[in-house]
Formats: C-alpha cells, structure tokens, sequence
C-alpha cells in the first residue's frame, strides 16, 4: 500500500511541477519512479554483511538471514507496484508533450496495430517479386518459411478486422478504460501473478523451491533474478555510447537542462526521503498499523530514496520520444546515479529512526 501511495503521490506531483515550471515531460516519470530492485537490494546486502542488520532483529531469536530475507521480499513487493505502474502508466505521462495526435489528445484511443498485416503482406510479396527478399532483412525479418509468415499474417489480419469492427461501435469512454487497462497487461504485472500463484499453491511450490529435492534449482533461479536489472543498464550505456560519438562528430546530442534536473535529484535523495522518514516514524509510534518488525519500518523509510529508474530511458522508446530527448534521459540518469551516494544520509536516518522505533515498543 504504502509503495502505492508514494508511487501515485510521486506522479501527482510531477504532473503539476511539469506544467506550473514547464519542465520537459520526462520530469514527471523521472520523480513517479525511482530505483526499486537493483539499487535497494545490493544496498540490504551490504547492510547484511557489514553487521548492520543485526541492529534491526525482532528478538533473540531473530537472524540475520532472516532479516535479510524479509527485507529482500519487501523491497520486491515495492519494485512489482513500481514497475507495474511504470509500464502502465508511464508512457501516458510523456504522451502529453510527445504526442500530435488530436484524437489521442482528446482522449479518445485508437485502435493501433504496428507493422500493419496488409503492408507486410504487400512488401513481402513486392520483395519476392524483385527477386531481393534476403537483401532487404531488417531486425523485423522473420526468420520463419515463408509459408508460415504467410498464414500468420492472414490470420493477424482477419483477427484485426474482426477487432476493429467490436472496437469501432464501443463508445469513447469505454475504449479509455479497456486501454487503460491493457497498459497494466504488462511483463512485472503478468511476472508477479505467476510468481504468486506457485509461491501459494503448495504442489508447485514444492516443486520449485523444495531445496531437499533440487537444491540447485532454488539457487538458479535466484541468480537469474539478481541480474534481471542488467539489460536496462545495457541500454543506457549503449544510448551514452552513442550520445559520446555525436559529441565527437560535432553533432546534436541533447543537452542535460540543470534546472528540471535539480528538481528531480532534490525530490528523490532529499524531499521524498525526509516524508518518508517522518510519516513510517509516526505511523510506527503513534498507531498500531504496522507489525513489530524494524525491518520492515526500515524499508518503507526508504522505499521512496534513490535515483530514477533506468526504465525511464525504455519508456521514451516505447513513447517513441525525439532522439535528442532519449539521449538527454540517458545523460541525466549517469549524472543522477554519480551522485547516489547522497542516499547515504537517507540510509542513516532511516536506520535511526528504526532503531528509534524499536527501542519505543
């Protein structure tokens, strides 16, 4: 819940600082979504090798092990709402600068369907007859028989008329909920669904994390998860590469705007630690809403700190944002992940005040 409320609260906000200081669009992302799996999970890692967690346990009878364990499983229940929202609603956040489309910008969806079947279907049979189907592959060419790309684009094309002709006679607000809620059709979304149906479904959890029965497939699937966040950071650096080679040329590389960009580091390594902090200390001492688990206060403290997400840089693909703009996203996220360290003085208070916490119950 409370990954929730920041995370919406975060998007109000950057909503209304974009158009009160007419910030570029990226702005209101880059506040909404911060880092919430690769960044806080090393962090809880290295708190648990130093020894710090040990200031932290339940009881006597508490480890740190658990503790690690309990705080890894927090920190990922606030990166599947984060990215969830990130991919849902992410793109609708750049979409009101980004976008010329006056129907879109009334509101009203439309149905779009990329790589259309019949124009495949018509350059596919242009290239054949020419003679240069092979000369002209692209990273779009499939590498199936042409038999099978044939039937699959007449069957992609008669599904589409078909929906086209439901989604024409739906009224415009229909069609902004059922879009609305495709966009939370995401991979996180669909990701923690299966995730929670073999974690509570007893067969299937045996079956993957029986560690009596395989105990090397519970190792393998935590390594595959621990690296999870690679590709985006790939992404990035391969954006920064060629940004590097347009400065070298003389060209255009999109500039980092100072202003927009010291609000966003402000918002995540100061202003939104400090609300966190003051808000889970008092629910924590003044109410009854949260368990007895300094761990978990220690978390959502910090739940809200830390740089953008590089998912950022995905969502201008996905927005399909100007090539100057993507590469400014990228400089910004290397500027705004130099000075992560800052989240020092957040990670301190937020001990404090756990410590604090616990010495009052």
């Amino acid at each position: 819940i409370w990954a929730l409320v920041y995370t919406l609260s975060s998007m109000l906000l950057g909503a209304v600082l974009t158009r009160l200081l007419k910030l570029p669009s990226w702005v209101t992302p880059a506040i909404s979504f911060n880092s919430t799996t690769s960044l806080p999970l090393l962090l809880i890692q290295s708190l648990s090798s130093a020894g710090i967690l040990k200031t932290l346990l339940m009881s006597d009878t508490d480890t740190t092990s658990a503790a690690l364990k309990r705080g890894t499983s927090y920190f990922l229940v606030a990166a599947i709402v984060s990215n969830s929202l990130s991919f849902s609603l992410g793109p609708r956040l750049l979409d009101h600068e980004e976008t010329s489309d006056p129907d879109h910008a009334e509101g009203k969806p439309q149905l779009q369907v990329k790589n259309s079947p019949d124009g495949a279907q018509r350059g596919q049979q242009d290239a054949q007859a020419n003679g240069h189907t092979d000369t002209e592959a692209t990273e779009d060419t499939s590498l199936l028989p042409e038999y099978t790309v044939r039937r699959g684009a007449e069957a992609q094309e008669h599904g589409y008329r078909k929906g086209k002709r439901v989604w024409d006679k739906l009224g415009p607000k229909t069609r902004s909920t059922l879009d609305l809620l495709y966009g939370f059709l995401n991979a996180p979304l669909l990701g923690a669904v299966v995730g929670a149906v073999i974690g509570l479904t007893p067969p299937l959890h045996r079956a993957f994390f029986d560690d009596a029965q395989h105990p090397e497939r519970g190792e393998h699937l935590c390594c595959i998860a621990g690296r999870t966040f690679s590709p985006s950071v790939v992404v990035v650096g391969v954006k920064l590469s060629n940004c590097l080679r347009k400065m070298k040329r003389g060209e255009h590389s999109g500039s980092i705007q100072w202003q927009p960009s010291t609000i966003v580091l402000l918002m995540r390594f100061v202003i939104w630690p400090a609300i966190s902090i003051s808000v889970i200390y008092a629910l924590a001492t003044r109410t009854n809403l949260l368990p007895p688990d300094p761990v978990l206060v220690f978390t959502l403290m910090l739940m809200p700190a830390g740089p953008p997400a590089t998912s950022i840089s995905s969502l201008t693909d996905l927005n399909e944002s100007k090539p100057e703009d993507k590469m400014a996203v990228s400089k910004f996220l290397i500027v705004a992940y130099i000075v992560s360290p800052a989240l020092c003085f957040a990670v301190v208070g937020s001990l404090k005040a756990s410590e604090a916490v616990s010495a009052n119950r």
